[in-house]
């Protein structure tokens, strides 16, 4: 079977899977599951927030990147990473979510994969564009010091098909690491301004914004706040 008859026997299955799921139209199938049983992974990613992402081995390539977010645990959340907020919108790869306390239980081998969001939160980098502004503080106030672990498995979105090895992927962590030109775009996309969300965080949060530089090198451990001395915030 060559190249072209493989495709095409794979848009045959797709096809003939949607028509049996129209034909079922709910009812058991599939060793007894229903649709909806069979999809409740998928349901779970309900939580959607759109932040930028940089590769930890190049702060450089920075990346809009759309969450969409569900909890598996106490402690910690999954997200599916999409290239845009549309139907057709390439999958980037996933990020796990977990609380401060979690991260800290962790061996330091294993913090190196770990990023912080203090300075994406307060620095107005992360937005929940679905949500009201009471909302949005609320959900940024709890994911303030939490941590996450990212891979893009689709390292350039330009490209038509995933290429390359994936990337560990980082946050921003303080003034000066933002390519400008990725914040203007999103936030011309999402209609928002950076600059005012940032200042509303800060009055609202009441801290100082982290100052930590970029990644020394894949090797680094994040840091939340300061770059060196305790890792703790200032009030302002």
């Amino acid at each position: 079977m060559n190249r072209r008859e493989l495709m095409g026997a794979i848009g045959a299955l797709g096809t003939a899977a949607m028509c049996n799921d129209t034909r079922a139209n709910g009812h058991d199938h599939h060793g007894g599951m229903k649709d909806k049983e069979m999809m409740a992974p998928l349901g779970n990613h309900h939580l959607h927030f759109c932040g930028i992402h940089c590769a930890k081995k190049d702060p450089r390539i920075q990346i809009i990147t759309q969450h969409y977010c569900g909890g598996v645990a106490d402690g910690m959340h999954q997200c599916l990473l999409y290239s845009s907020a549309a139907k057709d919108a390439k999958l980037l790869g996933v990020e796990y979510i977990v609380s401060d306390e979690v991260y800290r239980s962790l061996p330091d081998v294993e913090k190196l994969y770990w990023h912080p969001h203090t300075y994406e939160v307060l620095g107005g980098g992360l937005i929940a564009p679905g949500m009201n502004a009471g909302d949005e503080l609320a959900f940024m106030k709890g994911l303030l010091t939490t941590w996450g672990k990212t891979w893009h498995t689709w390292p350039d979105p330009t490209t038509p098909v995933p290429m390359g090895e994936p990337l560990l992927m980082w946050s921003l962590t303080g003034d000066g690491q933002e390519d400008k030109n990725v914040i203007a775009k999103r936030d011309q996309e999402f209609r928002v301004n950076s600059a005012e969300i940032r200042k509303n965080r800060i009055d609202a949060i009441g801290y100082n914004i982290p100052a930590v530089p970029a990644p020394r090198d894949i090797d680094t451990i994040g840091r939340q706040w300061t770059a060196t001395g305790e890792d703790r915030p200032t009030k302002i």
